[in-house]
């Protein structure tokens, strides 16, 4: 709304700048294009609505979107509980409307908040270096498959069971580059890690993207996959969901070289698909290779301790053949949202966030399957995602969807993939099971 009132320059302005270039006129200005070209009269445009009317029209088009007050539904964008100081922080029109920070000495708080995001994403994952975000998750895999790739490793395996949006992106930047990707077959809703096995070499291997939770919602042998990788010098790549990462063991911890993963769950709510943002962070020994940009901490001439972009400018990226990466952006807003969401609930918030995920879900497999003709299909550990088999997939998912329920992401094999978060009650779970209950008795 304060935006509205943004107006660059007045009409005494523009009439002083034009003087003092020896212009009067802005026709002037524009004299040496032809004017046949020059457009004549108004364009044929609708006139200009009040912010009365538009506030209705922007109604009555967003009264077309579906909003479920329950949702069961996860596969890549999850539904968690958003504190109300996030969006207070964040909607400040100082971040909001802040660009790239070129100019240190100007950017200071866009710059701190920043590194604030980048140690707190290492203190997730254990890695030592984080950049300052990519767009997505999804580019962020890729990104983190090209820091592998050298001169003669150009074959890269990934795991089947990762999000096929994820796989979907790493094939075009591997097509694009000309590495060789490798897909692991999935048995038991895991990796199969021994289909790697006789493939690895020494010379050509460069690296394994493993998600854990992966899409099925199963936790994957991450370091066992870390020892097979490393026997021939290539790297780990490990996904990440960062509420999961409250409870389990870091992908440091775990052997891993990179870890990646979407920071839509740190206090970005479910919009159709973006902004997100793409977490990364490796090793010092990887750091060199980080795509985007890094803020370092530093001094200024007087001592006194200021925030600069580190390692690379951002210029590195224009002479394109030389290229690693052609990142040079990052998603600003959305990792401040993550740092706001995660300042906010802390280690312990998030620890409880995450162990209410953990227990929910399993308190709704449990409960689905009591229902005759419902089975867990694998397992395996899961986090807060699992995978049911049962007949009449759709006409299940239509019942709740009737009751105002978002149910679970519908497996083109007639499987559907439940996911609980701490927002969902034990009466709305209850319910899912009796309308399930009913439909298939």
């Amino acid at each position: 709304n304060t935006m509205g009132s943004y107006v660059p320059s007045t009409l005494q302005e523009r009439q002083e700048m034009l003087e003092s270039i020896g212009l009067s006129s802005i026709d002037q200005l524009f004299s040496h294009i032809p004017d046949e070209l020059k457009l004549k009269g108004e364009l044929n445009l609708p006139s200009g609505m009040s912010e009365l009317e538009v506030s209705s029209a922007m109604k009555k088009i967003a009264a077309k979107n579906v909003v479920f007050g329950s949702i069961f539904r996860g596969a890549g964008a999850y539904d968690h509980y958003i504190p109300s100081i996030v969006k207070s922080v964040t909607g400040k029109e100082e971040f909001l409307t802040a660009y790239t920070p070129y100019q240190a000495e100007i950017s200071q708080g866009v710059l701190q908040s920043i590194f604030e995001y980048q140690t707190m994403i290492c203190e997730l994952t254990g890695m030592d270096v984080s950049n300052a975000s990519v767009y997505d998750g999804a580019t962020a895999a890729a990104e983190a498959v090209n820091m592998c790739c050298e001169r003669s490793r150009k074959v890269v395996f990934c795991s089947a069971a990762a999000h096929p949006d994820t796989i979907a992106v790493v094939k075009t930047y591997c097509w694009a580059a000309g590495h060789e990707l490798v897909l692991l077959p999935v048995k038991d809703g895991k990796t199969d890690l021994d289909a790697m096995a006789s493939q690895l070499d020494k010379k050509t291997s460069a690296c394994l993207y493993l998600q854990s939770p992966n899409f099925f919602g199963q936790l994957e042998e991450m370091e066992k996959a870390a020892e097979m990788i490393h026997s021939v010098g290539a790297k780990l790549i490990a996904g990440c969901n960062p509420i999961a990462l409250g409870l389990l063991k870091t992908p440091a911890e775990q052997g891993a070289d990179i870890a990646v993963g979407e920071g839509q769950p740190l206090g970005m709510p479910l919009s159709f698909g973006g902004p997100y943002l793409g977490f990364m962070a490796a090793t010092q020994a990887m750091m060199r290779k980080l795509p985007g940009r890094i803020v370092g901490e530093t001094v200024d001439v007087d001592g006194k301790r200021a925030f600069v972009l580190t390692l690379q400018a951002r210029e590195q990226h224009i002479r394109r053949e030389k290229a690693s990466s052609n990142i040079c952006s990052n998603q600003a807003l959305c990792a401040l949202t993550a740092s706001v969401y995660l300042a906010t609930v802390g280690p312990d918030g998030l620890k409880q966030a995450a162990s209410l995920c953990y227990q929910k879900a399993h308190y709704l497999a449990q409960q689905l399957c009591s229902i005759p003709g419902v089975s867990l299909r694998y397992s395996g550990t899961f986090f807060h995602e699992f995978v049911t088999d049962q007949k009449d997939s759709d006409k299940l998912l239509s019942a709740l969807e009737q009751q105002g329920i978002l149910g679970g992401y519908p497996l083109a094999d007639g499987g559907i993939l439940w996911c609980a978060t701490e927002k969902n009650t034990k009466e709305e779970m209850d319910r899912v099971v009796e309308i399930i209950r009913k439909e298939l008795m």
